[in-house]
């Protein structure tokens, strides 16, 4: 855990505070004592996403703030009066990027832009970007370095490549203080079912005993959202991470038809697993090996993980699939049918 004194009453914005990383951050930051502004995006039924699951005395510390990335002027409200900035906020969803890749484009660079030349005017302290570590494709080296050739296998990776570049590119030219922070695959509760163990444990959960995934071979570093989340913390306090990118993984990989099975194990059922194709990647769009070096995140910032090898991830998915298995998230969820 990293020493969080330095961010009571510090004024933060986080935007996408309603999704699954960016819920259990603005949590966090509360708890920590800071002063936070939770973007959310808009919607005429005041739904504020996960946030709506973060407990009460909590959710009542936070300033929500409705916005949408695309809308410029809106979003510079958002900064406006802001120290620190952690921007979550993107389309994220590999298989929708490839019905709807302008989306993508207008959401994850045009966004990111509106963002920093708002930061860059407003003279925020510290910016910290969210990339993923599917911007680095399938490994040509294990483990995989900041220094790993970048090659884009789906349209939402190469939107979050140039969304990267985009806030390097001001940090260089503006000298805007922005860290790059590039999370290899992160899961926990809150996870939407669009990712691999929420899709098990919601199929397992819901009484399925024949699972539909997609290709089961291909690996993942898999990182429990509390690790995450004190990444980001610890970035967004060491100014030696200004400029840099900094991969956050533990380096266990573990294939996602491994991944299942664990799953099954934990929670007490025998499965048999079905390959669904309307769940396969496009074959070359397939990342089919991620497995992070975190050196340089650990060198820079003293972070390190505490869910840590292949008993740190059982730990996780056991503290996931508890979370899972109440009646009222599971029924958040749709077992029946295949999210995009």
């Amino acid at each position: 855990m990293t020493d969080t004194a330095g961010l009571a009453g510090r004024r933060v914005l986080v935007t996408g505070a309603d999704g699954f990383i960016g819920s259990h951050l603005a949590e966090a930051l509360v708890r920590a004592g800071a002063r936070v502004r939770a973007m959310v995006q808009y919607n005429a039924m005041d739904a504020r996403g996960w946030l709506d699951d973060v407990p009460a005395p909590v959710r009542d510390e936070l300033e929500v703030f409705p916005a949408d990335l695309r809308d410029g002027p809106r979003v510079r409200e958002a900064v406006r009066g802001r120290e620190l900035v952690f921007h979550l906020a993107a389309l994220v969803g590999i298989p929708y990027s490839y019905h709807a890749p302008a989306s993508y484009v207008q959401v994850n660079v045009q966004g990111t832009l509106n963002l920093l030349d708002a930061a860059r005017d407003l003279d925020v302290a510290r910016l910290v970007h969210t990339s993923t570590s599917e911007v680095y494709g399938t490994a040509q080296s294990v483990p995989i370095t900041e220094d790993h050739p970048l090659r884009a296998q789906s349209p939402y990776a190469a939107s979050k490549i140039a969304a990267d570049q985009l806030a390097l590119a001001f940090q260089r030219s503006f000298g805007t203080p922005v860290a790059v922070l590039r999370p290899f695959n992160t899961y926990g509760p809150r996870q939407s079912a669009r990712a691999v163990i929420p899709t098990v444990m919601v199929q397992l959960a819901s009484g399925a005993r024949r699972l539909r995934l997609g290709a089961l071979a291909p690996t993942r570093d898999f990182n429990y959202v509390a690790d995450t989340v004190q990444g980001f913390l610890h970035v967004a306090q060491a100014e030696q991470a200004v400029g840099t990118v900094l991969n956050l993984g533990t380096g266990h990989e573990i294939s996602i038809g491994e991944t299942a099975r664990l799953i099954a194990e934990l929670m007490g059922v025998s499965v048999d697993i079905d390959q669904d194709p309307e769940r396969v990647r496009p074959r070359a769009s397939e990342v089919e090996r991620l497995c992070a070096d975190a050196a340089r995140l650990r060198e820079l910032t003293g972070w390190a993980p505490a869910y840590a090898g292949a008993a740190g991830l059982r730990q996780g998915l056991e503290e996931t699939v508890r979370w899972f298995r109440d009646p009222a998230h599971l029924r958040l969820y749709r077992a029946d049918r295949y999210t995009v």
